[in-house]
C-alpha cells in the first residue's frame, strides 16, 4: 500500500543522448556560415560527432564525477620528498583526453580551425567547464610562443597535438603537451606591472632563474607555463617547463589549491619559484606585449565558454518546460513562461553568434579583421560573460525547486556562471582595454564597417548606431562611462549580426528588447506581440 504513494508522474526525463551540435540551430548555422566550402563537409561531420559525444549519458556522467571529486594537492610523497603533484579523478583525465583528441588545442594550422574549435569549445563547456581551462591555455599559448620562432618550432607541434599524455616527463619525450599560465601576484592582481617575481640571467643565453610567488597559476599539472617576471630589462615573458630535459623536476612548489565557488574539477594553484629554470620568450621588457596574444585568445574562450553555459542553461530550461505540466497544460505553452524562455534564448543566440563571428575573424587573419578583434574581443568578453550569471539563475528558476537541487545540474551551471567575467581581466579591465583600442582609428573604422553592413534593415538598430556615434564623439569623462560605452558597443554588434544572419523573429525581438528599449530589466518582459513561440521552438534541444 505504501508503494502507491510513490507513483512518479509529471517528472521530466534527463536531457541526455542527444546531439548538442545538431540541436543548437544558432551554432550550426554559424558554423555553416563561416566555414569555407572546402572545410565545411569535414568540419560539420567532426562537430556532429563531437555533439553526440557531448550529449551522451556516459560523458555527461564523467562531467558530474569530475565536478564532485575535485583535485587534491600532494606536496610530498610518503618518504618526505617534495613532489608537488595534483591528483585528479579518473573522469578528469578521460574528459581532458577527449577534449584534446577533438582538436580543442589544434586550431592554428588547419582550414577553418578557429571556427571549428570555437564550436567545439562551446559544446565542451556544456560537459565540463573545468577541463576547458588547460585546453584554453594550451591553445592560447601558440601566438605568444611565436614571438620566438625557435621556441615556437619546438613547442607548437606538441601543443597542437591531438594526443593527451598525462605523464610528468620531459615534454620532448611526449606526443603532446599542455600549457598553463602564471601572471597575477598577491600585491598586483590585474596590475601585472606591479609583479615582483625576479628573473636572474644564467650563463646560457636566454635562460633565467626565477624567484617569486604567483597568486593564481592555471592548470598547475601542465607540461609548461608562460609566466611574467621582472628581468634586468623590465617585465618579461618566460617559458617555465614542469620537468627539465634531464628528467628532473623544475622548482615549482605548489603552496595550495584555491577553494573556488565553481570550476571545481579544475585546479588553480599558488606556486613558489625559487631558482626555477626558465627560458625567455620575446625581448626583455616586452612581457605584456609578448603574452597579450595569449590573453586575447583566452578572452575569446571566456566569451565562448559563457555562450556554452548559457546554451546549456537554456536547453535545460526549454526541455523541462516542454515536458512539465502545470495549471492544465505544458509550461512551455504558458504565455508568461514562453516570454521568459524566449528572452533567455535571445541572450544565448546573440552570444553564440558573436563568439563564432570573432572566431571567423581569427581564421581570416586580414588587417581589418585583426583591427575588429582588438575592440570586439574585450567588448564581447565584458558583455557576454556578464550576461551568463543572470541567464543561469533565471534558467534554474524555470525548473522551480528542482532547479535548486544539485541532481538537476543547474546549481553547477549557476556556480560556474560568474567565472568567465572574472578570469582574464574583470569588467573594468575589459572596458579600459576598449578605450585603449579606440585610440587607433583603424580599430573604430573596422567596427563601424562591421555593424554598418546591417544599416537600413531595422530602425531600432539604426537608431542605436546613431546613438553610439554620438557617445563616441564626446569623450569627456570617458573613463567613468567606459562600461556603458562597452555595453553599447557589444549590443550594437550583436544586433547587427542577428539582423544579418538570424531568423526575422529573433532579430526583431532582440532589437525590440535590447536596442529599442521595449522590455523591462528582468527576463520575460519582451513585448507580447513578438513571435515568441518561434524563438522557443528554435531553442528546443530536440533529443
Amino acid at each position: 500500500m505504501a508503494g502507491s504513494t510513490h507513483t512518479v508522474t509529471n517528472q521530466v526525463p534527463p536531457l541526455v543522448q542527444y546531439d548538442v551540435f545538431g540541436s543548437d540551430r544558432a551554432l550550426l548555422e554559424a558554423v555553416e556560415r563561416h566555414l569555407a566550402p572546402e572545410a565545411r563537409e569535414d568540419g560539420l561531420a567532426e562537430l556532429s560527432a563531437l555533439g553526440r559525444t557531448c550529449g551522451s549519458a556516459q560523458v555527461r556522467e564523467w562531467g558530474v564525477q569530475a565536478d564532485e571529486n575535485p583535485p587534491r594537492l600532494r606536496t610530498h610523497d610518503r618518504y618526505g620528498h617534495r613532489i608537488d603533484e595534483v591528483d585528479f579523478h579518473p573522469a578528469w583525465h578521460r574528459l581532458l583526453g577527449k577534449g584534446v583528441s577533438a582538436g580543442l588545442t589544434a586550431a592554428w594550422g588547419r582550414p577553418g580551425g578557429h571556427v571549428r574549435r570555437a564550436a567545439a569549445f562551446l559544446m565542451w563547456t556544456q560537459v565540463d567547464a573545468g577541463t576547458c581551462c588547460p585546453l584554453s591555455m594550451t591553445h592560447a599559448a601558440v601566438p605568444a610562443l611565436r614571438a620566438d620562432p625557435e621556441l615556437a618550432a619546438e613547442w607548437e607541434p606538441r601543443l597542437t597535438s591531438v594526443i593527451y599524455d598525462r605523464a610528468l616527463r620531459p615534454a620532448g619525450q611526449k606526443p603532446g603537451a599542455l600549457f598553463g599560465m602564471g601572471m597575477t601576484e598577491k600585491q598586483g592582481g590585474s596590475d601585472v606591472r606591479a609583479n615582483t617575481t625576479a628573473a636572474r640571467p644564467l650563463a646560457e643565453d636566454g635562460t633565467y632563474a626565477l624567484t617569486g610567488h604567483k597568486w593564481f597559476c592555471s592548470a598547475p599539472m601542465s607540461d609548461a607555463f608562460l609566466v611574467l617576471a621582472q628581468a634586468p630589462g623590465g617585465l618579461t615573458c618566460f617559458l617555465v617547463p614542469r620537468v627539465l630535459e634531464d628528467g628532473s623536476r623544475n622548482v615549482f612548489a605548489l603552496q595550495r589549491l584555491k577553494d573556488k565557488l565553481g570550476n571545481r574539477s579544475n585546479a588553480s594553484a599558488e606556486v613558489e619559484f625559487d631558482g626555477t629554470w626558465a627560458r625567455r620568450v620575446g625581448e626583455e621588457g616586452r612581457g605584456v606585449r609578448t603574452i597579450i596574444g595569449m590573453v586575447a585568445a583566452t578572452r575569446l574562450d571566456c566569451v565562448l565558454g559563457s555562450a556554452g553555459l548559457m546554451r546549456q542553461a537554456v536547453a535545460q530550461a526549454v526541455h523541462h518546460c516542454a515536458h512539465r505540466e502545470a495549471f492544465g497544460g505544458k509550461l512551455l505553452d504558458k504565455p508568461l513562461m514562453r516570454n521568459v524562455l524566449a528572452d533567455l534564448a535571445l541572450e544565448s543566440e546573440a552570444a553564440t553568434t558573436l563568439g563564432l563571428r570573432l572566431a571567423a575573424a581569427y581564421d581570416d587573419g586580414g588587417e581589418q579583421e585583426r583591427s575588429l578583434l582588438r575592440i570586439a574581443v574585450p567588448a564581447a568578453k565584458y558583455w557576454v560573460t556578464k550576461r551568463c550569471a543572470p541567464v543561469a539563475v533565471e534558467a534554474a528558476e524555470c525548473l522551480g525547486g528542482n532547479g535548486y537541487v544539485e541532481e538537476s545540474g543547474m546549481p553547477r551551471l549557476v556556480r560556474e556562471s560568474p567565472l568567465n567575467s572574472i578570469w582574464e581581466g574583470a569588467g573594468n579591465v575589459q572596458a579600459l582595454d576598449v578605450l585603449r583600442a579606440l585610440r587607433d582609428p583603424a580599430t573604430l573604422d573596422a567596427y563601424l564597417r562591421e555593424v554598418g553592413q546591417a544599416r537600413g534593415a531595422d530602425h531600432r538598430l539604426d537608431a542605436a548606431i546613431k546613438g553610439l556615434l554620438t557617445e563616441l564623439a564626446d569623450l569627456e569623462g570617458v573613463e567613468g562611462r567606459a562600461r556603458r560605452l562597452t555595453e553599447r558597443l557589444a549590443l550594437v554588434l550583436q544586433g547587427s549580426l542577428l539582423v544579418r544572419y538570424a531568423p526575422p523573429e529573433v532579430a526583431d525581438a532582440f532589437c525590440a528588447g535590447r536596442l529599442g528599449g521595449d522590455a523591462g530589466t528582468a527576463f520575460g518582459t519582451l513585448p507580447h506581440t513578438l513571435d515568441l513561440t518561434a524563438i522557443t521552438t528554435r531553442a528546443h534541444p530536440t533529443p
